[in-house]
């Protein structure tokens, strides 16, 4: 549970978060990002006790619904290469990251 989480936790989430961002920047460019908590079985999460979150890049124009709509389309991408790019980025921009941030 969230509210159960030390405070310390809390920021490790903050800072997981943060450094996902970047690394999607750095190899997605998106123009912004949905931020979403699922916490228990009945909110998404699958399993009673479980809490996870997404971090979703998103652009204008973009949809997750089929393009029934003028002027939506989903912007096509495999999966495997796209978790490949992101992989491949984590290390070097947490490490970035991680530097920025001690150094103020």
């Amino acid at each position: 549970d969230y509210t159960d989480l030390t405070p310390a936790e809390r920021v490790e989430i903050g800072e997981l978060t943060a450094t996902a961002m970047r690394v999607e920047r750095a190899v997605l460019a998106p123009m912004g990002f949905n931020l979403g908590m699922n916490q228990g079985e009945v909110a998404g999460a699958g399993i009673a006790a479980h809490l996870h979150q997404h971090v979703v890049p998103r652009w204008r124009g973009d949809s997750n619904f089929l393009p029934i709509v003028a002027q939506t389309r989903a912007l096509p991408a495999l999966l495997g290469d796209t978790r490949e790019r992101l992989a491949a980025a984590w290390p070097t921009t947490a490490s970035t990251s991680e530097s920025t941030t001690e150094e103020g």
